[in-house]
């Protein structure tokens, strides 16, 4: 039996493709809490694979990304350092995925 969304499953023959988020955070930092709130009620709107990195103790981490937290990134991408406008988040989300968000 064809998987769903596989062309012959009876569904639309497409994938859908969502965009990947990473969210770069510290143990103790108030402004990662505040993004890491804004970025999950995004999600609840927009589907997204989020993952999220704790870079405490981790020494390139730290060298890379301490000064800039929280810091977001999207399928690769670093869109936002310090806060994250939801408006502004699902601007990016919408403008990194085709307009039917599908690919065959």
């Amino acid at each position: 039996m064809p998987a769903p969304g596989k062309p012959g499953s009876g569904g639309t023959g497409y994938l859908r493709v969502v965009p990947r988020v990473v969210l770069y955070s510290a143990a103790g930092c108030h402004l990662c809490e505040r993004a890491r709130s804004t970025v999950l009620a995004v999600r609840v709107e927009l589907p997204f694979e989020l993952e999220e990195v704790d870079i405490t103790g981790d020494p390139g981490l730290e060298a890379e990304y301490r000064e800039l937290l929280p810091v977001v990134e999207i399928d690769g991408r670093r869109v936002f350092v310090y806060h994250v406008p939801a408006g502004a988040l699902r601007r990016e989300l919408g403008a990194q995925s085709p307009p039917d968000s599908s690919v065959l």
